[in-house]
């Protein structure tokens, strides 16, 4: 950065300069007369080592990035263009200007130290309107990206908690939600059961022919364990073929209904037609676990995990329950 002379001295005027606007042109110029003006390389960047001054950009641009290391990681860039400022709060709140300023392309800046601003602004209420004009929308642009971000950081959070092949619940959102489903349902002296389920011969499927009908498989039993449990149920995807259906508000029969339903529909499910498959449907083995006194959310996953065993090494396409 280096200066090549002063405001008085320059092309520029007044009206080039956003935040005087509706001011006393005269007075106002008079006292940017003597003002630095610095001319800044591309690329080049600024930071504040002392007091907090205001700059304006009369050409170029600039890109303005709050210190994420000196305040929070939540922070919005924003582009400065001819005509518009940058340092006006830390001016205000006589604080040091922590954002780090890059030079977008060749600029020419207006130097303007802070004892100066708080002068123009005891004597113009022009400029005392602009700066309110320029925080409110900077406020609100600010409030905007912050909305966006929160949206989009929600969409991100749903991805994340969402197994991307099947669509159901993930092991990351089991491991937040099944404890708190546990508490409320204590809470409430309601039951709470849950259904493992685990597709049969499911690795010779995949190596005999391949992880495309293995996949298919997958989706297909996803499916209809989606469209088979009650609106208040939730289907997870557990790990490899292993699938898990949570019943809030059911207790040992009902529960062992519901996996009853599951099972006659996976195998009424028609996954591989046309693929020349021994048969053209699945079967699953499921494992019936119910809430009960001294049970936390792993404790009730390994009794459904040792009933599922049970069904496997029973034969198979069949239901087995902790009892």
């Amino acid at each position: 950065m280096e200066s090549i002379g002063t405001f008085g001295a320059s092309p520029y005027t007044i009206r080039d300069l956003h935040l005087f606007r509706d001011t006393h042109e005269a007075s106002v110029a008079a006292a940017l007369a003597p003002c630095v003006i610095n001319r800044v390389a591309k690329g080049e960047q600024l930071r504040e080592r002392g007091p907090a001054r205001l700059y304006i950009v009369l050409s170029g641009s600039l890109a303005v990035v709050p210190d994420t290391k000196a305040g929070s990681a939540d922070t919005f860039g924003t582009t400065v263009r001819p005509g518009e400022s940058v340092g006006e709060q830390s001016v205000l709140d006589e604080a040091v200007n922590r954002e780090t300023m890059t030079a977008l392309e060749d600029c020419e800046l207006l130097v303007i130290e802070p004892d100066l601003v708080w002068r123009l602004i005891d004597q113009s209420n022009g400029l005392a309107r602009n700066l309110l004009r320029l925080l409110s929308f900077r406020i609100r642009a600010a409030n905007a990206q912050l909305r966006r971000r929160q949206k989009l950081g929600e969409f991100y959070r749903q991805l994340s908690l969402n197994d991307s092949l099947t669509g159901l619940y993930n092991r990351a959102w089991l491991d937040d939600a099944l404890p708190r489903l546990i508490a409320r349902c204590r809470e409430h002296g309601n039951p709470l059961s849950i259904v493992m389920v685990d597709l049969d011969h499911f690795k010779k499927l995949n190596d005999t022919h391949g992880h495309v009908a293995g996949d298919s498989a997958l989706c297909a039993a996803a499916s209809v364990l989606r469209d088979a449990l009650r609106p208040t149920d939730f289907a997870v995807r557990y790990g490899g073929e292993e699938m898990m259906a949570i019943l809030p508000d059911a207790g040992a029969e009902l529960a062992l209904k519901i996996a009853e339903r599951l099972r006659q529909r996976m195998r009424e499910a028609v996954v591989f037609e046309g693929m020349r498959l021994p048969l053209p449907h699945i079967t699953g083995s499921f494992g019936v676990a119910t809430l009960a006194p001294g049970l936390d959310d792993r404790a009730l996953i390994a009794a459904a995990d040792c009933a599922l065993y049970r069904a496997k090494e029973s034969g198979r396409d069949r239901i087995c329950t902790t009892d």
